[in-house]
């Protein structure tokens, strides 16, 4: 499990592309510090596990079709930077919101509006997850847990502190990038106990 809060920006330093699948190779000196293999490490919003610690400041993880299918990650290329987060260790700081890593869909930047220390972004997003995100609700951006300002059918809008803006990959994106959606897990086990219930149908 994750925050959301982003400890570094990393950078893809190998990209190795399978039939279907694919590994990648991402330097990211302080999530590794101490990292064991098999250990998890958030990846711009997308779990993935440890393979390889070459000890250099890199590590090692696979891409399966899944996760290719679902997320941003197949937008990556050598050098393209990366929202790093290492697992919630128990007993840490818990600041953001409850983040599992499990992307639900591809979000596309539509527009950002520079404030006097803030940036207003509008993230399009089909309506089968619109539904999900409540206005003032926690939702994860390509890893980073935000407060949702408004949500439409078809979008929702989030603002950029700026510490956000500095230290994760969203303070560079420009409108129709794509990045990696999570909507609040609460929200769907919700859906699901009332569904089971009957009381949605």
């Amino acid at each position: 499990m994750f925050t959301g809060i982003v400890e570094e920006v990393g950078t893809v330093e190998a990209l190795e592309q399978g039939p279907q699948d694919a590994r990648l190779r991402v330097r990211g000196p302080l999530v590794v510090s101490d990292a064991r293999l098999g250990d998890s490490i958030s990846v711009s919003g997308v779990c993935l596990t440890v393979t390889e610690l070459p000890g250099d400041g890199t590590f090692w993880a696979d891409v399966m079709p899944e996760t290719l299918r679902r997320s941003a990650l197949e937008d990556l290329g050598v050098s393209s930077p990366v929202n790093l987060e290492r697992a919630l260790a128990v007993g840490g700081r818990y600041g953001g919101h409850v983040v599992q890593g499990h992307v639900d869909g591809i979000g596309t930047i539509l527009s950002r509006k520079p404030g006097p220390r803030w940036d207003d972004v509008e993230i399009g997003l089909a309506p089968e997850l619109t539904r999900y995100i409540a206005e003032k609700g926690s939702i994860a951006v390509s890893g980073i847990s935000l407060t949702v300002t408004h949500v439409t059918d078809g979008s929702f809008g989030v603002s950029l502190i700026p510490t956000t803006l500095e230290a994760t990959t969203l303070g560079t994106l420009a409108p129709g990038a794509r990045v990696n959606i999570e909507v609040d897990v609460l929200a769907k086990y919700t859906e699901r106990l009332l569904s089971s219930a009957g009381v949605l149908r």
